[in-house]
Parts: C-alpha cells; sequence; structure tokens
C-alpha cells in the first residue's frame, strides 16, 4: 500500500517541535549534509514510500532514514533515486514518437495544433577535430501537417503522465516495519551544490594602525531545493572526501543579514571533532540559487603592524651546492607591504578564524572608505599570528648589487659580498626588513656586517633598517660558504 510522505514545517517556537525544522551543516568544499524530519505512517511488514522533498543534487549511497526514538525496527529493504525530473524537454523526449497538442496564437486568438514529435530536443556529445569533446544541441523536429519543422509550432500541451515520472527530484523506499506505527523519522543525506565562504573587512582611521575588524560568511545554495526556517551550521577544515565535488555556476541572490548592537544574537564558534563549527543563532530561509551573507566575528581596536619587507633576490632552494658564478646578481626594486595582526582575544579577537580573503580599507581625509588592498589567509586558530601582503609601496625603492665575488682555486670555498639600498621617498621615517637568502650552500659564515641581522631559518637573514623620510640607507655583508 502506497503511503505518502508529508515533510511537516513548524513555525511556532514550542520546544517540543524544534526538532522538526530542517537543519543544514555545509562545508566550506561545496558539499553540506541535510537533516529533515518526515512523517511516517506504517503498517507491520513492507511498506512503500515516496517522498520528493530533497534535494537535486544528494548522494544516494550517503542516506540515513531511522525512527531517532529507537522504539520502531525499521529497515530499508530497497531505495531508488529520481534526481532528473521533468521539464519541457524531458517531456518533449518522452513522447517522442507520439503526436501531441500545441497551442498556439493567431490573430489575437487561440488555436489547437496536432503535430507529431519526430525528434525532441537534446544535447549530444561529439568530438572535434582535435579529438576533444563538445556539447552540439539537437533542435526539435515537429511534423505538422505532412511537412517538418524544427521548432516547437506552439507551446506543448501533453498529456497526463503517469504514475513513474516526478516532478522533483525523488526519494522511493521499500520500509519494513515491525509493527504498525506512526512516527516522525530522521532523514539525513549528503548533497552537493552546497558551500561557504569567509570574508574580513578590516577598516583603519585616517591615522594610526588600529582597526575595526568585522568577519562576513557566505552561503550558498545550488542544491536545487529551498530549505524554510533552517538551522545552519557551518563546517571550517580540511575535510577529506572521496570524490572532489563539481562546481556549478548559478545566478546568485544576495540577502544580507547584519548583527545589530550588542544585544544582537551572535554566531557560536566551538571545536568539534578536529574541525571548527560555526551555528547561525537564527533559523533562517535559504532559498536555491540563494546566497545568504551573516556576520559572525567583530573586533574593535584590534592592533595592526604595518611591515616593509625587501627582497631584492627571491631564490628557490633546489638542493645540492649551488657553483654559478652569474647567478644571484639580478635584483629586483619592489619593497612589499604587510599587514600583521595578532589573533589573540587581548587584541578584541581570539577566535578561530576560517580560510577567506581579508580587505584592508583606511578612512582618507574626507571621511571616505578607500580600499588599499586584500590577500587570502588560510585557516588561523585564535593565539596566531596573520601576516598579509597587501601590494609594493610606491615612495620606498630596494636596489640589490654583487660588490666582489672570489672562488678559491684549490679549496672548496666561495665568498662574495652584496650591498642592498634601500631609498624612502615618503615623509615619514620607516623600517624595512631586508631579507637575505644564503642560496649556495646550507654550510655558510656571515663576514663584515654593516649591522646587526637575524637568522629567521638555515638559509635566510634579515636586517632591519630604518630609513628617514627622503633618506637612503645601505647595507652590507660579505658571506662565505665551503663544502
Amino acid at each position: 500500500m502506497m503511503k505518502s510522505i508529508r515533510l511537516q514545517f513548524f513555525t511556532v517556537c514550542l520546544a517540543t517541535l524544534v526538532s522538526a525544522q530542517p537543519a543544514i551543516t555545509v562545508y566550506n568544499e561545496n558539499f553540506g549534509v541535510v537533516r529533515d524530519t518526515v512523517s511516517l505512517d506504517l503498517n507491520a511488514g513492507l511498506n512503500d514510500v515516496s517522498y520528493s522533498g530533497v534535494t537535486a543534487q544528494l548522494e544516494p549511497e550517503s542516506v540515513i532514514l531511522r525512527d531517532p526514538s529507537g522504539a520502531v525496527a525499521l529497515s530499508v529493504v530497497e531505495q531508488s533515486y529520481r534526481g532528473d525530473p521533468v521539464d519541457q524537454q524531458r517531456l518533449l523526449q518522452m513522447f517522442e514518437g507520439q503526436s501531441i497538442r500545441f497551442l498556439k496564437v493567431v490573430d489575437g486568438k487561440e488555436v489547437i495544433e496536432s503535430g507529431k514529435i519526430i525528434r525532441a530536443p537534446s544535447m549530444i556529445t561529439t568530438k572535434n577535430q582535435y579529438g576533444n569533446p563538445q556539447q552540439k544541441h539537437l533542435e526539435p523536429i515537429i511534423q505538422v501537417d505532412g511537412e517538418l519543422q524544427t521548432r516547437l509550432p506552439g507551446v506543448p500541451l501533453f498529456p497526463s503522465l503517469g504514475d513513474d515520472s516526478v516532478l522533483q527530484p525523488t526519494l522511493s523506499w521499500k520500509l519494513h516495519s515491525d509493527k504498525k506505527a506512526a512516527f516522525d523519522a530522521q532523514l539525513s543525506y549528503l548533497t552537493n551544490g552546497m558551500s561557504w565562504k569567509s570574508d574580513y573587512n578590516l577598516v583603519l582611521p585616517k591615522q594610526g594602525d588600529a582597526v575595526t575588524f568585522t568577519g562576513w560568511v557566505s552561503i550558498e545554495n545550488n542544491t536545487g531545493k529551498t530549505f524554510e526556517d533552517a538551522k545552519i551550521k557551518l563546517i571550517a577544515g580540511d575535510v577529506n572526501k572521496v570524490e572532489p565535488p563539481q562546481p556549478q555556476r548559478r545566478e546568485k541572490v544576495y540577502a544580507m543579514a547584519m548583527a545589530d548592537g550588542a544585544s544582537a544574537p551572535q554566531v557560536e564558534a566551538k571545536k568539534f571533532d578536529e574541525f571548527h563549527m560555526y551555528a547561525l543563532p537564527l533559523a533562517t530561509t535559504l532559498r536555491d540559487r540563494e546566497t545568504k551573507q551573516v556576520e559572525f566575528v567583530r573586533g574593535e581596536n584590534v592592533q595592526t603592524t604595518k611591515l616593509y619587507v625587501y627582497e631584492g633576490l627571491k631564490a628557490s632552494y633546489r638542493g645540492g651546492m649551488n657553483l654559478n658564478q652569474n647567478y644571484g646578481q639580478n635584483g629586483q626594486p619592489d619593497v612589499a607591504i604587510y599587514r600583521e595582526l595578532e589573533n589573540r582575544k587581548e587584541n578584541g579577537l581570539g577566535v578561530a578564524l576560517p580560510a577567506g580573503r581579508m580587505r584592508f580599507y583606511r578612512m582618507d581625509e574626507d571621511g571616505q572608505l578607500e580600499f588599499t588592498g586584500e590577500n587570502t589567509i588560510d585557516h588561523t586558530p585564535k593565539n596566531e599570528t596573520i601576516r598579509v601582503y597587501l601590494g609594493n609601496a610606491f615612495d620606498i625603492v630596494g636596489e640589490r648589487k654583487r660588490t666582489n665575488f672570489y672562488k678559491h682555486p684549490s679549496q672548496d670555498l666561495i665568498r662574495e659580498t652584496f650591498e642592498i639600498e634601500i631609498r624612502n621617498r615618503s615623509e615619514e621615517t620607516v623600517t624595512v626588513k631586508v631579507v637575505e637568502p644564503l642560496f649556495r650552500w646550507s654550510n655558510w659564515k656571515i663576514q663584515k656586517p654593516s649591522q646587526a641581522f637575524e637568522k629567521t631559518d638555515a638559509q635566510t637573514i634579515e636586517f632591519p633598517v630604518t630609513v628617514d623620510p627622503d633618506g637612503t640607507q645601505t647595507v652590507t655583508y660579505t658571506v662565505e660558504y665551503t663544502w
């Protein structure tokens, strides 16, 4: 006996009905977990049940249907999933070779005309001249009054579809119950077509380095289903999934939900297994092809530090001794700008920050915000330091050159001297970190440095150089390699 499934949406705020709300957990890898409540009315033994409230990108193998109370011994004997709901093209294909009626307007009057579908429209895969696959659209062929035409003569009017066709993605089950029972079952499954991402806006005042820090999450739903009044959670972290999902390009509709004031509901963040979970404070409706944005973190007076870094030579360490005399001479003039901040509670943050894009703005003299650079950050735990590259300085220039090179004729020894000049054409004093790669070999010794330096790793040293307005400072050193 066929039993119907009805998804119950409860909008009253009673504690006993909260579990009936759909719940979604979205991962930032273009998939999510959906948990729904469906009402079952089963006889003892086998029951045929269909439910058409699932997404168009459901993974059938992930479906779990159970009695959350454990009172009913429920088992799924068989499951079928139809994820290709009918549309006009599919209907034309189903009636290929048959005659149907078409409605058209002639001289302002509706006219019914009969036509035979010789070929329904479809997409086929062919190969181009290079052997690469390509999609080709086949136009319909309709026979009307003994003549063929490659367009529809009007709006097609289809006969009844019968019981084997679906208008929405549908799950069908053969369920076995140990007794007659009516209860709310929990349906859970994985679906593609869901994703979320983080964005951070940092606003600097006219003067100073303390920012207003705002973090947003953007949740995108391209599953083919609208979720009404859903409880939404987000998982941040690198969760392994065997088959990578395929991204889809869909139209986006933007909705803003902004926390307003200290009493506004806040996103709850907590550790979950080896990842971090963020629970949205309010149930929300997430429509198909919609992107919803919610503020999830805010920090006032977050201290940042501006860094200038000059890497005159960006060397790559490939292992082994580098004896090329000409390597390492060509320098580049750009001095990079970085912003650095501590993700600590004492600095107004101290929360796990998901990977995302970080944008910086500065208030100008007219009180307007001006964009000053952006970059991406990785998943960042609390109490870690974030350093973001924002571009290159306009008024600060570096110049690197080698002034001496010596290779011992009989010993395994190379000695070379470098001169790095930093020119500051701005109106303020700046400090530049001069980064020097010791790229030839791991056994090295610095001789005659013009100032103190710091060894940052096995083959890198840094010189902090302070330069007055419209001034110049020069760093020199000799490095000796032996092997």
